[in-house]
């Protein structure tokens, strides 16, 4: 699966995408990450991007042009190379994703993910080309860096390979909120605490049902 970002700070991404599992995703080639800044998509010498909105507001608005060759450089050829695009519209009016829909995004070869900024991309970039329009949460966040790494990440994550065995996966298993390791008591300020019995029980009946809980 390729990741494709459009986004005008790739270098936000790069402490995330580079360790622990996702970084270890990449070096392995399970996942393939790549960047398009629209500023790269302007003929505008200075390199400029936004401009004001129509009928007055705050903010500035990303032009439509640069996010839509941006979108083209990302999909190629790939739909006569028999590969399935889909482009994810980020915005927090948006479909709420979540763990079915990351699953459903597995069927996918290529996830085209539009990150905004200011005061979001002209929506003339949603008549040229069909989008998904996600929101990863009730609030709203200055940027879709952040929101676009949320996606990648549960995402990739369900990829055979990535979490080295796909029983990882904590929705393919009963998996507790709360877990424990050694020491079985734990000494802080004159207070012990303890792993729950159950668990040092050896019952798996039992511990099964503990997690259902």
């Amino acid at each position: 699966m390729i990741f494709h970002i459009i986004t005008l700070f790739p270098e936000s991404f790069d402490s995330y995408i580079s360790s622990s599992i996702i970084g270890r995703a990449v070096r392995n080639k399970k996942i393939k990450i790549r960047f398009y800044n629209p500023r790269e998509f302007t003929p505008n010498k200075w390199r400029r991007i936004d401009r004001k909105p129509y009928a007055g507001g705050p903010g500035m608005v990303i032009e439509a042009l640069p996010v839509i060759r941006a979108i083209e450089k990302a999909i190629g050829n790939r739909k006569k190379e028999g590969r399935k695009n889909l482009i994810i519209w980020l915005s927090p009016s948006g479909k709420r994703f979540d763990n079915k829909l990351a699953k459903k995004y597995t069927k996918f070869t290529d996830i085209i993910i539009i990150c905004g900024r200011y005061e979001g991309i002209d929506a003339r970039v949603k008549e040229v080309f069909k989008t998904e329009e996600i929101s990863v949460g009730p609030y709203v966040v200055t940027g879709g860096e952040l929101p676009a790494m949320i996606i990648l990440d549960a995402v990739a994550r369900r990829i055979p390979g990535v979490l080295g065995k796909i029983e990882s996966v904590e929705e393919n298993r009963i998996a507790s909120a709360n877990v424990y390791t050694r020491p079985e008591i734990l000494e802080y300020k004159g207070k012990k605490y303890r792993v729950p019995k159950v668990l040092l029980s050896g019952d798996h009946r039992k511990i099964e049902e503990w997690k259902k809980k």
